[in-house]
Parts: C-alpha cells; structure tokens; sequence
C-alpha cells in the first residue's frame, strides 16, 4: 500500500507539461515497430492522463521555476480546453491520417510537441520563455504543414508558413530586444513596472508594437494573416483543425497575458493599433469567406474572422475577461472540429472540398452533417449554441470600451451566416446523393459527432457548466 501511496504522489507532482512531453517522446519512438500504428493510442492514453493530473491542487513541483514559468488557475484552465481539444483531433486522427502510415507516428508526436509549446505559452512570466513556447510551438507545424509530401499544395504550405514565420520571429526577437533594452529584464513584472512608470518611452513602444506584430501573425490578424488561407489549404485537413483550434487558443492567452500584463502600463499606445487590426479583419475575412468556392479555404477566412471576434476581449477589460476569452475558444475550437471532422470524411472520399462535394451528405451521413451545421451555426453566433454564448460575451464586455468595434462584430456575423448557409444548403439541400451507401464513418466518428453536438448545444443553454466542468 505504502508503494501505491509513493507512486500516487509521484504522479501527483509530475506537471501536464511533462507528461506530454514524454507522450510524445514515447510516440515518437513507437515508430520502429509496426509503422508507427500504436503512436495514436499511445498519444490518447498520455492525453488522458495529463488531462486528470490537470484537475488536482495546484502543486509546488515548479515553484523553484516561478520567476520563468507560473502554473496558475489561468494556465490550468487553457491547459484542460487544449488538451480537450487534443483529445478530440487524435480520435480522428485513424481515419484523418490513414494515408499517412508510413509517419503516423511522426505526426502523432509533433502534434503533442506543438502542444507542449502551447502549455508553456499558458503560463510564462518571461519574455524568454515566450520566445522558447512560441518556437516549440511553431516548428512542428512548419513540417507537419507539409506531411503531404506528394502534394504541391502541401509543400507550398510548409515553405511559406515557414518563411512567414521566420519574419514573424525576427520582428519578435527585435521587439524583445528593445524592450530588453529599456527595461533591463526579462521578467513579465518588471517589464510591467516600467511601463506604468515610463509609459512614454519611445524604445519601449517601439518593442511592444513590434511584438504585437509578430504575435498578431501567430494568431492570423489581418493585415498579418496572408499566411494562414494557403497553409490552412495545403495543410492536411487534420492539422488545418489543430492550427485553427489549439494553436489560437495558445496564440490568444499568450497574446492576452502579455498585453494586459506586461503591457499594462503603455495600453494607450497599443490598442488603438490593435482596433486597427481588428476592423481590417473583421471587414476583409467576412469578404474574402463569401468569395470562396472551396469550403477548406472558406474556413481558412472564418478562422481569420473568429481572430478578429476573439480580440475583442482586450477591450474594457473586467476580470472575467480571462474566462469570457476561454469560454469563446474552447467553444470555437468545438465548432472547429466539428466542421473538420465532416471535411476529413468528405475528403478523403472525393480527394477534394468544393462546396459541390458535400451535396447530399445529408442522405448518407446525416449525423456527420448534423455536427457540421450545429458548428458552422454556432459559428455564426446563432441563439442556443456555445458560439452565441461567447459572443455575447464578448461583445457585452467590449461595448464598454468599443462599441464601434462591436458593431462591426456584429456585421460580420452576420456576413459570415451567409458563406456557412452555402455549405449547409450543399449538405442537406439535395435530393440526390453523390455518397456510396456502403462508405460509412466510423463509430469513433459518430461518438464524437454526439459529443460535440451535445456540448455546444448544452454551453448555448447552460453556459455555467463549462466553469463547473472546468473546476472553477
């Protein structure tokens, strides 16, 4: 028993982080035998368990790590939504990625990389371990970006994602610099400290306007979001979901944590900048997703246009602001696989995703195109949908200090109902089938369809129990 008892605590004070990070490892490794067909289970498993330990007291394991890395209630709540979100993509991840077989395990494992980088990003108290997340972050998804190595359209995606990127991380690290420069430290607070006391200093604006531009990149505002429709296009469909949901979920909370904290004190200075990203967003994604054929492009815009939605939260500014911002993600992020979930199977039977591929999928799969409306609705920010709930949200928090901008919110919504009602139309809407009856979805596929569908009608109605669920 005293054995039982030891392990129990050894468990106890491993973090998330690490056991991720070992899942992937492991995964990784699981390669060398039988092509890597294990890598998925393995992935699912470390999933689980990181996401049980995620629940516990916060523990002391990295207290001598504080000044670099701080697990608070913030940390832990981003954590759970994108380990949930995780979770929900390596359950597809055998139909997603079975033209992959000869480097599932590859896939498997940059994806849990990817997300250790996220995890780091929920909690750091340093501009060196942004720089550190970010990257972690980014690497895997310039090669998984091109896992399609027999497809143009995929290798295109994986070079100019990573040479945006680069960009992106040289205006960073310019940025820092500067603010290294002025303030004499890394450390989140001091950097704070000296902004509310020299909220003039024209070196110290120039690093935090240059940083906003590398991180807007991260997250695909506009005018910094060229990147993000071919990538997202060339992609596989599988990774395009993660890129859409965990990797904004991470990009925004680190976005939002250093703004409002490092920031804090030359707000003045930046948000004006920031409104300016926000109505180019707003305004041209809506636009470009109306012209879209294709519906894999058409979700590359409305992911740009939810960017535009999601930063809202960084107008008046409550201290519920942190939950409304992780209320909407994890809703978006819902909607997200939702959608994709239909994209993978329609693609991987048609090799593409024009809007004419899905007419009739109504007839063969209709729960498969269930889940994909009630997400495209709840995108849309419908009544009784999650996405409605965080929208609200939202918008009731930023009519206290941009109400311009939230009718320009508004607007867009109501623009984006539009480009999500010529997908619906294509599903449900014809009389005919172009679906095989004997090509069904998996029931791996169904479970998470009822899943989706019953929690973002369920957080459309009781929008309490995501902070129950998430023991807040």
């Amino acid at each position: 028993m005293s054995q039982i008892s030891y392990l129990a605590s050894q468990i106890y004070i491993m973090s998330v982080l690490i056991i991720v990070f070992l899942t992937a490892v492991v995964a990784l490794f699981s390669g060398v035998f039988e092509q890597g067909k294990f890598a998925r289970y393995i992935g699912i498993l470390g999933l689980i368990i990181a996401l049980f330990i995620s629940f516990m007291p916060e523990n002391a394991f990295f207290e001598q790590y504080r000044h670099m890395y701080d697990y608070t209630a913030n940390t832990a709540l981003f954590t759970k939504i994108s380990l949930v979100t995780t979770l929900l993509l390596f359950f597809l991840g055998g139909f997603a990625f079975s033209n992959h077989r000869s480097h599932q395990s590859e896939l498997y494992a940059l994806m849990l990389f990817a997300l250790c980088g996220g995890i780091i990003l929920f909690g750091f108290q340093n501009m060196v371990t942004l720089f550190l997340g970010i990257e972690i972050l980014s690497i895997p998804l310039y090669v998984m970006a091109g896992a399609n190595k027999t497809d143009l359209r995929s290798n295109e995606a994986s070079i100019k994602y990573f040479l945006m990127g680069a960009f992106a991380t040289g205006f960073l690290l310019f940025g820092i610099a500067f603010i290294y420069g002025s303030t004499g430290s890394f450390d989140l607070y001091t950097i704070h400290d000296f902004g509310m006391s020299n909220p003039k200093d024209v070196m110290f604006i120039l690093g935090v306007l240059l940083i906003l531009c590398a991180l807007a990149f991260k997250v695909a505002l506009a005018p910094f979001h060229m990147w993000s429709p071919d990538v997202y296009y060339g992609a596989p469909s599988l990774i395009t979901a993660f890129m859409a949901s965990v990797v904004k979920i991470s990009g925004f909370f680190a976005l939002f944590r250093l703004m409002t904290i490092g920031f804090a004190g030359v707000t003045n200075e930046w948000i004006n900048v920031f409104g300016v990203f926000l109505i180019i967003t707003l305004l041209l994604a809506n636009v470009m997703g109306l012209a879209q054929t294709n519906a894999k492009k058409m979700l590359a815009y409305s992911s740009v246009s939810h960017a535009g939605y999601i930063g809202l939260v960084f107008f008046g500014i409550t201290s519920l602001s942190p939950y409304n911002l992780a209320f909407y993600l994890f809703a978006y992020a819902l909607s997200t696989v939702g959608v994709f979930m239909c994209l993978i199977y329609v693609e991987k039977l048609k090799r593409e995703t024009s809007f004419g591929a899905f007419k009739g999928l109504a007839k063969s799969e209709p729960l498969l195109a269930t889940v994909a409306a009630i997400s495209m609705l709840s995108m849309a920010g419908v009544p009784l949908t999650a996405g409605f709930m965080g929208k609200f949200a939202l918008f009731s928090q930023a009519m206290n200090g941009a109400a311009f901008l939230v009718l320009i919110a508004v607007l867009g919504s109501a623009v984006s109902i539009a480009y999500y009602l010529r997908l619906i139309i294509s599903m449900f809407f014809f009389k005919e089938s172009s679906f095989k009856s004997s090509e069904k979805v998996t029931l791996t596929y169904n479970i998470v369809a009822v899943c989706i569908i019953a929690s973002i009608i369920v957080l459309g109605v009781y929008p309490d129990l995501f902070a129950r669920q998430f023991g807040l």
